[in-house]
């Protein structure tokens, strides 16, 4: 298992020129709601993103940093653009979607989400999971690229007073990456996004995956 210590991974040129034009095709004319820049359990939803969630590309690569075999837990398909121009506050990614409730200390709360049971797993599942975020176009700070607090996914998780004060005291890293890169990261570093300041299409693919063992009967959704 390989890992990174203080911010992130990043592999340029991942998706083969095909591919990524494949998708880029695609998904060319997507429409979501006002409020709304992305589609929530987008495997489900659309058989190319299903494919590549199990592709041997995918797994090999979630596979260097996680101590088992990956599960895909959670996959969002984005889309900022003219249209939809949009901000992310800065946040952990902490809620993961089963297939269905059950008790077991430390798991909660729990919430329902497009039909889905959603919870906030314990510290130790969440250390657990590796997130891949598949670009489609390049992103800089232009057009709202990915920022993060390097580090932070270290200290556990956060209360947002917490988050607060740690931002104020740390410098962010802006994410700049080209079409068809590959951005590894853990979900519990704290990361946002600013709106686009010369909005351009930043369609990624967001993928999460953990080697953590769910109860008998209980899968990840």
């Amino acid at each position: 298992m390989n890992g990174f210590k203080n911010v992130y991974s990043l592999v340029n040129n991942f998706l083969p020129e095909g591919l990524l034009k494949t998708l880029q095709d695609e998904f060319s004319d997507l429409r979501f709601t006002r409020r709304s820049g992305g589609i929530r359990n987008a495997e489900k939803k659309n058989s190319s993103i299903a494919a590549l969630a199990k592709s041997e590309l995918v797994l090999g690569l979630v596979q260097k940093y996680l101590a088992g075999p990956p599960r895909l837990v959670r996959s969002i398909l984005f889309d900022k653009n003219e249209r939809s121009n949009w901000l992310v506050t800065w946040h952990q990614d902490k809620t993961v979607a089963v297939s269905s409730k059950f008790s077991e200390l430390g798991w909660g709360p729990w919430t329902i989400k497009d039909s889905v049971h959603h919870v906030q797993p314990p510290l130790y599942v969440l250390k657990k999971m590796i997130s891949i975020r598949i670009h489609l176009d390049g992103a800089g700070v232009g057009n709202g690229c990915l920022k993060l607090l390097p580090g932070s996914h270290q200290h556990g998780i956060f209360q947002q007073d917490e988050i607060n004060k740690y931002v104020k005291e740390h410098d962010p890293i802006a994410c700049e990456v080209t079409s068809g890169s590959a951005l590894i990261m853990y979900p519990l570093i704290l990361h946002a996004s600013d709106k686009a300041l010369r909005p351009k299409r930043r369609r990624v693919i967001h993928l999460e995956y953990s080697c953590y063992e769910l109860p008998s009967g209980v899968t990840w959704a």
